[in-house]
């Protein structure tokens, strides 16, 4: 649930593996640059900690930092674009990996949220967000991207 003054988009998707593995892959490079068209994070991943998303060309595509870490359950991010200067206008965005245990599988919840009304951020998040969350569930579960490699920036 969002305020009149917030924009908010959230994924949910059920990936067949384990809580442990699932933030394996959202939390190594290696693997992110895998399902993320060739992009990689650069953190330590400690709450407090400077995080930045990185084009394949070493450009810093958005920046911000850790604020909750808690593996292999929840993960905040601070997050703020840094290479289109309208969004990045926007300020600082929150994205939230939640990640629990269902049956044989893991719920993957992911909300990304900005207090602006009307964000053009979020916007653009939430066409990516489902192609970046398709490839990672369908590379954990068959080892296959759906969408190619490539970035689009």
């Amino acid at each position: 649930m969002t305020d009149a003054g917030s924009t908010q988009f959230v994924y949910v998707t059920f990936i067949r593996t384990t809580p442990e593995r699932l933030w394996s892959a959202l939390t190594s490079t290696e693997f992110t640059k895998q399902y993320w068209f060739g992009m990689h994070q650069e953190t330590d991943w400690k709450a407090g900690s400077p995080w930045r998303l990185m084009f394949p060309d070493g450009r810093v595509a958005d920046s911000g930092e850790v604020v909750e870490s808690d593996p292999p359950r929840r993960l905040v991010l601070k997050w703020r674009n840094e290479f289109r200067e309208e969004l990045k206008e926007e300020g600082y965005s929150h994205c939230r990996f939640e990640i629990e245990p269902v049956e044989r599988a893991t719920k993957l919840t992911v909300t990304h949220s900005i207090a602006r009304k009307e964000s053009k951020f979020i916007g653009a998040v939430s066409g990516g967000w489902p192609r970046i969350l398709s490839n990672l569930k369908s590379l954990l579960e068959t080892g296959e991207l759906v969408f190619s490699p490539t970035p689009s920036t």
